[in-house]
């Protein structure tokens, strides 16, 4: 199946991006006699529902048109699920900052201790964080990974609640 997964990507991936999507993830695994195609898409700005029904659309069309012209490819049936990433997908690229702005992240470093701030704002070559009042620039070149922090009641949601009083 890893051959079908990186060929399927190749195929995919500039119909997803043609339609102004980033294909994020996509894998096929076996399923008995199906195989299960999840395909992983954002953008900037998010990605809501009529979306994902608009890449199922344009990945659906793609398989087809694959299914007509190499049928070993996949199984005889296959399901297709399309989503958006998760809270939990690590930040690795660039984008994934930027699409994270104003959010508390937790980063492992290459050297040192792990940084949690709030991503003010990033580039092709690094991101802001506000770590504890103070800000710190941090290149990806020392940035293993980052992951977005959960919270139930930001900080500055309850600032604008109490404005609302």
């Amino acid at each position: 199946m890893a051959a079908s997964a990186t060929r399927l990507r190749g195929l995919v991936g500039p119909e997803v991006a043609a339609t102004g999507y980033d294909l994020e993830d996509l894998t096929v695994t076996a399923a008995g006699k199906r195989s299960v195609v999840r395909v992983v898409v954002d953008k900037d700005g998010g990605v809501t529902l009529d979306d994902i029904a608009d890449v199922s659309r344009t990945v659906s069309d793609v398989l087809d048109r694959l299914d007509e012209t190499d049928p070993a490819l996949l199984a005889a049936t296959y399901v297709l699920e399309v989503s958006s990433p998760g809270v939990d997908r690590p930040l690795l690229e660039p984008r994934h900052w930027r699409r994270n702005v104003t959010r508390l992240v937790t980063t492992t470093l290459r050297e040192g201790a792990p940084v949690t701030g709030r991503v003010l704002s990033a580039d092709d070559e690094g991101v802001l964080l506000d770590v504890a009042g103070t800000e710190q620039r941090l290149a990806y070149a020392e940035v293993v990974r980052g992951n977005v922090q959960v919270e139930f009641a930001r900080k500055d949601d309850t600032v604008d609640e109490e404005e609302d009083e």
